[in-house]
């Protein structure tokens, strides 16, 4: 008896093996059914991806940077307090170092000093103007004194001249005796030599006037025109004073703009000199991302348009908004230390990406903070024009 199992199947008239009709129609509803679900989860995703990935260039290649300030000193000295540490969060105008400030007090009562002794100058000069115009006053005086004795030594002179002539002429008649001639003759020469005097005197006097007027004009050269608060060397004496102060409060060095503390390179006791730098605060709510996109990507890019951002810091849970800011000047690999030399022979076209600078909103960076250099992935939706 042969086995129903091992026996061969039935053969239709044209030899080939018989189907079951009711397995082949269940076979084909399920193909067909397949189909069109297939058929419909394309239409679906198509529609989907017209409607909200139509248009949107995607990058991984960002990163988070930000404006950050180097706190340097302005003064030179030595290190006496440090009041901030490294990952710190200060505000602006907290104090983070203060240098010993012994020399600038120094410095600052130095300059003090010469600013009272340039106003008691200028005090003096003022004073000393007055009183060299009451000289001039007085050398005047005594030029008029001079030109008065001058005139009655010359009244004297021609009147003892006079008598002399007289005598003379008197003496060969026999009219006067010679004594009297002789003392007539020395009652002239005492008249000239008066009148002599008299002359000296008046160059005298008009020299010590000129002096004095010499000394009025200095006096005023230093004062008219001026006051206290205006002349030269007061002004020249308060700057030196002003900047004495400016150098004193600049040993106590304050944050800029708040931030976290980064990069604290400074020690209590250490010699610091103007310039060197001492930390980098970093703004936790100023930040942007520098996106790098291909240059076949940016097309449709523009200034303004929004931009969908998360980081591997916070997970794709946080999703940031940006703002498209604007465009790097060149590619990164135009401005590398050592740029590419595509002149040569076997050169090989490789598609360039161009930092694209996107602006964060600060409220989500307040809620979500985030660090220079971290790692982010941006959307930009290019079809808002």
């Amino acid at each position: 008896m042969t086995d129903p199992i091992l026996a061969p199947a039935a053969a239709d008239p044209a030899g080939d093996p018989l189907v079951d009709p009711a397995a082949m129609n269940n076979r084909r509803k399920y193909l067909r059914l397949f189909a069109i679900v297939l058929a419909g989860i394309a239409v679906i995703w198509g529609v989907w991806y017209f409607l909200t990935q139509s248009g949107r260039v995607h990058t991984d290649n960002a990163y988070v940077g930000a404006d950050t300030a180097v706190v340097t000193p302005l003064v030179s000295g030595a290190v006496k307090d440090v009041r901030v540490g490294g990952t710190q969060l200060v505000v602006r105008g907290d104090v983070l170092v203060v240098i010993d400030d012994a020399d600038a007090r120094i410095e600052l009562a130095n300059a003090e000093a010469l600013l009272v002794q340039a106003r008691q100058r200028f005090r003096q000069a003022r004073a000393g103007g007055a009183s060299s115009a009451a000289r001039v006053d007085a050398r005047g005086a005594e030029v008029a004194q001079a030109q008065a004795r001058l005139t009655a030594a010359q009244a004297d002179f021609s009147k003892a001249q006079d008598a002399f002539n007289r005598r003379q002429q008197l003496a060969a008649s026999g009219a006067v005796s010679a004594e009297e001639v002789s003392q007539s003759r020395a009652a002239m020469l005492a008249a000239r030599a008066a009148l002599a005097q008299a002359q000296a005197s008046i160059a005298t006097a008009a020299a010590m006037r000129s002096s004095a007027v010499g000394d009025r004009e200095s006096a005023a050269a230093l004062t008219t025109g001026f006051t206290e608060a205006t002349a030269p060397d007061i002004a020249a004496a308060q700057a030196r004073v002003e900047l004495a102060r400016l150098n004193l409060d600049r040993t106590v060095i304050r944050a800029p703009i708040s931030g976290v503390v980064t990069s604290r390179n400074v020690q209590i006791g250490q010699r610091i000199n103007a310039g060197a730098p001492l930390m980098v605060l970093v703004p936790l709510d100023a930040m942007f991302v520098d996106a790098n996109f291909k240059e076949s990507q940016l097309r449709g890019v523009k200034p303004g348009q929004p931009v969908e951002l998360t980081s591997d810091f916070h997970g794709s849970s946080v999703v940031y908004t940006g703002t498209v800011q604007g465009f790097a000047g060149g590619t990164g690999a135009a401005f590398a230390l050592i740029p590419a030399q595509n002149a040569t022979g076997n050169w090989v076209k490789v598609v360039q990406r161009l930092p694209v600078r996107i602006q964060l909103d600060p409220a989500q960076l307040k809620a979500h903070p985030l660090r220079v250099g971290l790692s982010m992935s941006a959307t930009i939706d290019t079809r808002e024009q």
